[in-house]
């Protein structure tokens, strides 16, 4: 009976064939010089490869200094060289081109840029870097409602990415924090027919409820997060670990200023912990795969409709505090 793993493979007694030497052509190794695609010289060349080298370094070289026009010029001359075959290149000069515009304040070409490398997408590494780039863009002129979005959609394309929920959680949080909605005192006053103020009392009723939504979205991610990263710390070691650590803590701090009760906490978490299990996950790993008949349900259908049921903003949420606090 043979033990797994222990049999020998018939090649390893076969002859080993003879092998010819063959001599090696002379081979000069080019030397550069630190930020030699600077120079002048660097273009005086008819090899177009080396061309498109040298533009593509001093754009990601100026945009590293933050001269971003430069940056953008010679993304513009590098895009010229490159050929229609080399994808890889031309999306990473694309999404170059895209960041610089989005610091030169162009936020339209920005979108348009996002817009064509989606029209390029075909695996999920694709996709991941181009939400990424749509929520630096939405960051940077402060479309919160675009960012989240986008973030919404990196929650559902990588589930088990705690940073991504993270970020989300802290979004809806700043929302909540630097938001403040007129009270209705200072909306009203003696030239507002009975009309007006009605409308103002159903606006401020309408932003409660939407407040109200953010609290839970925030307080759902946050659960998530640390669901995620209390799995992930098993794995981990030295400054990984470390950095885990650290967003738990910002984690735990965040949800004490949302500070949900301890039945939304419950019922929460049992929503945000049903697809958590090591088997699942592992099958779920979408990691560079191919978009071609990829399944990816939506935020909503996995997490946001069932967080809903759990009528925890019926029950604890915001909203039904303040009542309860105005009948005291």
């Amino acid at each position: 009976m043979e033990i797994f793993g222990s049999a020998f493979d018939d090649s390893m007694f076969m002859e080993t064939r003879d092998r010819v030497s063959v001599q090696l052509s002379s081979y000069n190794a080019k030397c550069c010089e630190p930020e030699w695609f600077c120079e002048s010289a660097a273009l005086d060349t008819e090899d177009a490869l080396e061309k498109q080298k040298v533009f593509k370094f001093r754009g990601d070289f100026a945009l590293r200094q933050g001269n971003y026009q430069k940056a953008l010029d010679a993304y513009g001359s590098c895009l010229e060289w490159i050929p229609d075959n080399n994808l890889t290149i031309r999306r990473d000069v694309l999404e170059g081109v895209a960041r610089c515009c989005t610091h030169l304040g162009q936020r339209e070409r920005a979108l348009d840029v996002a817009d064509l490398l989606s029209k390029e997408v075909s695996n999920t590494c694709h996709l991941t870097s181009l939400l990424l780039l749509k929520v630096s863009i939405h960051q940077h002129f402060g479309a919160i409602g675009s960012k989240m979005a986008s973030l919404q959609q990196l929650c559902s394309l990588l589930p088990f990415n705690p940073w991504h929920w993270h970020n989300l959680g802290q979004t809806c949080l700043g929302l909540l924090e630097t938001e403040r909605p007129g009270s209705l005192s200072e909306k009203q006053n003696d030239r507002q027919t009975e009309e007006q103020q009605e409308e103002a009392r159903e606006e401020e009723e309408e932003s409660s409820e939407e407040k109200d939504r953010v609290w839970l979205k925030a307080c759902m991610c946050f659960i998530r997060t640390r669901l995620l990263l209390r799995i992930l710390r098993q794995q981990q070691s030295s400054f990984v670990l470390q950095c885990s650590d650290s967003a738990l803590q910002r984690t735990d701090e965040a949800l004490k200023r949302l500070n949900p009760k301890e039945n939304a906490l419950q019922a929460l978490t049992e929503v945000m912990s049903e697809d958590l299990i090591p088997e699942k996950m592992r099958e779920d790993n979408q990691d560079g795969e191919s978009l071609a008949g990829l399944c990816v349900q939506s935020f909503g259908e996995r997490w946001w409709n069932k967080v809903l049921l759990t009528g925890v903003l019926e029950t604890d949420g915001p909203q039904h505090q303040r009542r309860i606090q105005s009948l005291d």
